[in-house]
């Protein structure tokens, strides 16, 4: 899937453009399968079969000029989980004078994604019976409610989802449904609801890529019991539509100030958190903030401190390390930026309750 960035595009000029890469289409053994169009935001989205992104380039330059901005490799079966189709849109009418199928349908979506606990810690909690039960009827739940309100889940395990909506209002109002049905188990699961909305090719490699990674990054540091929404979010609703969220108890929303902040700092873990000599004043230095300044936000934003909200990271990715049987402790401790594995227990006991061996030896 490819991006185009056309200020004033119409969708007439993006059906003659589709037409023009299926031309030529055979010659550098591409498909051009289908498009999205958001006209407001002037962006473009192509589906396309292709044997490498360089053939993609040279198709669509040669037909008419129009370069991706971005290229990115997506399985057929993500793409109609996040839009809902892979094929051009049912029920399109081609124009009589030109035989056209003219049509905008944007990629923008709003991702909702929840969590719990880790399973392995909830089972070192409540026992293995009592988890069983409580994961059954949170997955239960969740895709119900996700199916009252038309949204489409992209994936899932045991512990998190993640759906994609197309209205905001449907989103906001299955997030509310899912925490109102799972209130009383809310606190023994430690769940967590997130909004963030985006497009399919962004910063990231992967569909949808950076705005679920921002998504889950906020399930991870909000309150049990929370639902947090992005100010992409928030600035989606009209004034009349905000009232369903408002009044709501445990209901927050990001300031936009906030989110560049928490994307910048996000972005600043992804690189560093691996590497053991990182610390304070390279966060500083790497985010050109003041440690009062960066102290300051963090807490504010997320309530801990800068070197807690670091080793919180870390110790979060080693739950993600350790769930790989093929992994180990030692190994474990280096890839997650800990300086030896005796800290690293240490950190993890303190902060789950249960050793890393431990952790190892439990399954679900």
């Amino acid at each position: 899937m490819d991006l185009h960035i056309v200020p004033g595009v119409t969708a007439r000029e993006v059906a003659e453009a589709h037409v023009l890469d299926v031309k030529i289409q055979d010659h550098y053994l591409c498909k051009a399968i289908t498009y999205w169009l958001d006209e407001d935001k002037g962006c473009v989205f192509c589906l396309i079969e292709a044997p490498d992104k360089e053939s993609v380039r040279q198709m669509h330059e040669k037909a008419h000029g129009l370069i991706p901005n971005e290229i990115i490799q997506v399985e057929t079966s993500a793409v109609k989980a996040f839009l809902g189709r892979i094929q051009d849109p049912e029920n399109v009418i081609r124009q009589p004078e030109t035989n056209l199928k003219v049509f905008t349908d944007p990629a923008f979506r709003i991702i909702l994604v929840t969590k719990t606990m880790d399973a392995r810690l909830l089972q070192h909690s409540l026992g293995k019976e009592r988890t069983h039960e409580l994961l059954l009827l949170y997955s239960t739940i969740i895709r119900e409610q996700s199916r009252n309100y038309s949204g489409r889940e992209v994936y899932s395990r045991e512990d998190g989802f993640v759906i994609s909506f197309s209205s905001q209002t449907a989103a906001m109002e299955c997030a509310l449904a899912i925490r109102k049905n799972l209130l009383s188990a809310a606190g023994q699961l430690g769940l967590r609801i997130s909004l963030h909305a985006g497009v399919p090719v962004d910063k990231g490699d992967a569909i949808f890529g950076s705005t679920i990674r921002f998504a889950q990054f906020l399930c991870a540091f909000s309150r049990a019991g929370q639902i947090i929404m992005s100010s992409v979010v928030r600035n989606l609703f009209k004034d009349n539509d905000w009232s369903l969220a408002v009044g709501q108890d445990n209901t927050r929303w990001l300031a936009t100030a906030e989110e560049n902040f928490l994307e910048t700092l996000l972005d600043t873990l992804g690189l560093h958190w691996q590497n053991a000599e990182f610390d304070v004043p390279d966060f500083c230095r790497m985010m050109s903030v003041s440690k009062s300044q960066l102290y300051r936000k963090c807490i504010a934003i997320t309530g801990m401190a800068p070197n807690m909200l670091l080793r919180e990271y870390r110790l979060l990715r080693s739950l993600e390390l350790l769930r790989n049987d093929e992994t180990n402790i030692s190994q474990t401790t280096f890839d997650t930026g800990f300086s030896s594995p005796s800290y690293f227990t240490k950190c993890f006991q303190k902060r789950f309750g249960i050793s890393p061996l431990a952790y190892l030896k439990t399954r679900p």
